[in-house]
């Protein structure tokens, strides 16, 4: 009841406070092409029930029919407005609308698309016992995610392999951990991230040595080295293409 209290004061503060920024922002989306500035977006949510997620869209018409999950920085989709909205985050603004009506809460793992959740290990899972949030670890870690998946041949391969295994352990540690005081951190070290990721980076580590995640967790989230293949938590070795695409996985 009290972080529902929180989630509800806080996102309806911040939508007021915002909403000269997110009304320019919707009318630069529209002007670009007189469509919607809205994308509506189906997110899996506490328990595994979908719900429709507000992003103010950062893409052409009808995107999401290229069948791709996950979005590289180089991604032919993103509109020029679009690349403004994502290097200021104004698409995770707008889901304060969903923190209000309670399908989200301000910190939490982020919520996932179908596809990915139904590719959730038993140890995974525990991620859907939860509301997805706004931000949390992961999301500050992984802040560079466009970045990481620019020059990748298959994004939704490579974000398996590289980014799920430590997203989902962060995300986990999160809920085994998680308190009103973290999730006031972790919101401070979102708005530090836009202007100095280095900085939050460092406020995320203490936040791990404070919870003592193990070292392997911690010196990826440092993000001082390059990215390998893993395994996700639960799992015996890291996604193949096969595990993705079955029958059509190509050699």
């Amino acid at each position: 009841m009290c972080k529902r209290l929180f989630d509800f004061v806080l996102s309806a503060l911040l939508l007021l406070a915002f909403s000269p920024v997110l009304l320019g922002a919707m009318l630069a989306v529209w002007l670009q092409d007189y469509h919607s500035p809205f994308y509506i977006a189906t997110r899996v949510g506490r328990n595994g029930h979908p719900f429709r997620m507000v992003k103010l869209r950062s893409m052409v018409i009808n995107a999401d029919r290229a069948g791709v999950d996950s979005t590289s920085n180089n991604d032919r989709r993103i509109t020029a407005v679009g690349r403004f909205i994502r290097t200021f985050k104004l698409d995770e603004l707008s889901q304060l609308w969903n923190v209000l009506t309670g399908d989200m809460s301000m910190v939490g793992p982020r919520p996932n698309v179908p596809n990915e959740t139904a590719r959730y290990t038993d140890e995974e899972n525990m991620l859907l016992a939860t509301k997805p949030g706004i931000t949390d670890i992961a999301s500050i870690v992984f802040s560079d995610e466009g970045q990481i998946l620019a020059d990748s041949a298959d994004p939704d391969l490579d974000y398996n392999r590289l980014i799920r295994p430590w997203k989902s352990r962060l995300g986990i540690l999160y809920i085994q951990n998680r308190s009103l005081a973290m999730d006031l951190t972790l919101i401070a070290l979102t708005a530090v991230a836009i202007f100095s990721r280095r900085q939050a980076l460092r406020g995320v580590d203490r936040i791990l040595a404070n919870m003592n995640a193990p070292e392997d967790v911690r010196i990826v989230a440092r993000r001082d080295m390059a990215l390998q293949p893993s395994a996700p938590p639960g799992a015996q070795r890291p996604v193949i293409a096969a595990d993705l695409y079955g029958d059509r996985a190509v050699a």
